[in-house]
């Protein structure tokens, strides 16, 4: 009979998650400035309009703004793992062995938070209930947004 080899449980992650009022405090500040940075964008498409405002629903403008929204989180996690909110409230999202997030990632994690708020925000809430903290777009995306410790700043 030939012995199995078993594989250690893995260690406790070297990390704090964030938890949902941190989280919630960083996307507060992100809505003020992704609400500004709309705002930028729209007034660089009116002169392609004529200075007429743009139809509700016009599907152009809103894939415009949505992919303005998108590069806006996505730059930031990707280049550093903080926006502008999160850097203020010392969170950060990585892959779980601390790496920084793919352009995928970004994308998943974008789409499945939108879908979250859309739920009346469960996806958030879920993070309340779940053993590690994490929230939908956490768990889909595989990132993890954790707790800058003061000393690393």
């Amino acid at each position: 009979m030939t012995k199995r080899k078993t594989t250690p449980a893995p260690a406790a992650p070297p990390y704090q998650t964030a938890g949902l009022l941190r989280r919630l405090g960083a996307i507060l500040y992100d809505s003020l400035l992704l609400l500004a940075l709309l705002s930028v964008a729209t007034a660089l498409v009116l002169p392609l309009t004529g200075g007429e405002a743009i139809a509700p629903g016009n599907p152009l403008y809103t894939s415009y703004l949505f992919f303005v929204g998108f590069f806006f989180f996505a730059w930031f996690w990707i280049h550093g793992g903080q926006t502008l909110g999160m850097r203020a409230w010392r969170i950060r999202v990585q892959q779980r062995n601390g790496a920084p997030i793919t352009w995928g990632q970004a994308l998943l994690r974008f789409l499945v938070a939108i879908a979250s708020w859309l739920l009346l925000g469960a996806g958030f809430l879920w993070a309340l209930f779940d053993k590690e903290r994490m929230t939908w777009h956490d768990r889909y995306s595989q990132t993890v947004l954790v707790v800058v410790p003061k000393d690393a700043e």
